[in-house]
């Protein structure tokens, strides 16, 4: 069953994509295929098929917090 809102594919993106940082941008959607939802991010990062999708939002941020501070 869908959660109430959401679209086919979610965004989880930095809170300041233009951050003059000069890091690679990283931008991730959550694909859903069928029960399961994938996050994959434009840098070639993916994160398991979850069906729980908080599970799978929650890992796609802890990528984008590592890349941040690394």
């Amino acid at each position: 069953m869908r959660d109430q809102g959401e679209d086919e594919a979610s965004r989880v993106e930095p809170k300041d994509p233009e951050d003059p940082g000069g890091g690679p941008l990283h931008r991730v959607v959550l694909t859903e295929r069928g029960p399961f939802v994938a996050p994959r991010c434009v840098c070639g990062w993916y994160g398991p098929a979850r069906r729980s999708r908080p599970l799978a939002r929650d890992e796609a941020a802890a990528h984008m917090a590592a890349s941040a501070a690394g």
